[in-house]
């Protein structure tokens, strides 16, 4: 089989992407596409606007609603330590322990995954002629073909390029000619004009509230960005896409809550972007996890991830400062004399953009000007429906209750 791999940024994705890819595949020099959103890129680590995870669902929604015929979307970088080299991405995705069970999760038959496959790295006429200054060049022209796009008109000699590439280090180079779509993600986050974009990456876009606020990390250190973005892909592995994006968006939006009322920034978005880290571990783990670090207070199974997720958060992922762990402890019940962070992510967690369960516009609306209120407002509701099921509401709720006066 011939596999064409198509890696990048992707944020966001475009239409410029989607003709590149079927442009490839039309010229029949590959028979299916992977396409690999960057994890660590070395010309751009941890300076995209969206970790990985974002990238990857956002391209993942894309192919599947627009049924884009033998274009696949790979998280193959997430699973790699360290930069994002191609050189290091091709080692591990032409290893047949690798590729064959992926080929065949995609159903493609054993036997036919089990062939021997030819790789080509698709590339765009403007990134081909920066390749002999790449990682290993030649050790990716020993495990792939490149395939680069010829664009009508394009005033590069493409040409030329590819016969010095194949001169200067064996290997080999096609070229394919496709009519492509003039834009870049970095122009369209210039001028927010999304409209190059699909739609089903604007209606996510739009779902998650991503891109809308260029300084969203502005006052967050290099630290807790790296932090952040490592966190994002530290949880893959342990959250499904729904889970995964909620937290990621709470730990957006605590940012946003925490410049606005004056708290570390830094702080918010690691505690938010965490609150949920154990939520779909093992139920006698979180069990074991949430009694470590905070006893019998929290039995019922619906609140364990919350210290779970503390403890996990610090052993999983190195977090030690005590305010972000609390933080994350009482995300879901609260309690009495609160901290501004813990308000924050309490409050983020139940208005964060994708959040639909119930009409947030009112709360939404007192989180522009009065964390208090909006944390009052939110707790009346979260009363209200535990009366109406029938439930107890938590001693730390009820404490909580009094200090807000409800």
């Amino acid at each position: 089989m011939r596999i064409g791999v198509y890696g990048g940024s992707f944020d966001p994705l475009h239409k410029g992407h989607i003709a590149l890819l079927q442009g490839a595949l039309k010229g029949g020099f590959i028979d299916i596409a992977l396409v690999i959103p960057s994890a660590r890129n070395n010309f751009k680590t941890y300076t995209n606007q969206l970790p990985c995870p974002y990238r990857y669902y956002m391209l993942k929604d894309c192919i599947e609603e627009l049924e884009l015929e033998d274009v696949y979307p790979c998280d193959i970088e997430m699973g790699i330590e360290g930069t994002s080299y191609t050189a290091v991405i091709l080692d591990k995705l032409t290893d047949p322990d690798y590729i064959v069970p992926f080929l065949q999760d995609l159903g493609i038959k054993k036997k036919k995954a089990n062939e021997q496959h030819n790789f080509f790295w698709i590339m765009g006429s403007d990134t081909i002629a920066s390749f002999e200054h790449w990682y290993k060049p030649a050790d990716i022209l020993s495990k792939a073909t490149l395939l680069s796009a010829m664009r009508p008109g394009s005033d590069v000699d493409i040409q030329k390029i590819a016969s010095g590439i194949e001169n200067n280090l064996g290997g080999h180079v096609e070229l394919f000619r496709f009519d492509g779509i003039e834009c870049s993600s970095s122009e369209i986050l210039k001028d927010m004009d999304f409209t190059l974009c699909p739609k089903p990456v604007r209606d996510f876009i739009k779902l998650h509230d991503l891109y809308s606020d260029k300084n969203i990390l502005d006052g967050v250190s290099d630290e807790d960005k790296v932090t952040f973005f490592e966190s994002a892909i530290g949880m893959y592995p342990y959250l499904k896409e729904k889970r995964l994006l909620h937290t990621l968006n709470v730990g957006y939006l605590s940012c946003k809550l925490a410049r606005r009322f004056g708290e570390d920034p830094g702080k918010a978005l690691i505690a938010g972007a965490l609150h949920d880290c154990a939520k779909e571990l093992d139920i006698d783990y979180q069990r074991k996890l949430a009694r470590s670090y905070s006893g019998d207070i929290f039995e019922d199974k619906k609140l364990l991830h919350s210290p779970a997720g503390a403890v996990f958060a610090r052993e999983k992922f190195g977090i030690e400062d005590e305010g972000i762990l609390d933080a994350i402890c009482y995300h879901t019940t609260g309690r009495g004399d609160m901290t501004k962070l813990e308000k924050i992510v309490y409050l983020a967690d139940k208005i964060e953009p994708s959040r639909t369960y119930t009409d947030l516009t009112e709360i939404r609306k007192a989180a522009l000007t009065d964390l208090d209120e909006a944390v009052r407002m939110t707790v009346r509701s979260v009363k209200t429906k535990f009366e109406e099921q029938g439930r107890d509401i938590h001693p730390y709720t009820l404490a909580m209750m009094k200090d807000l006066r409800i």
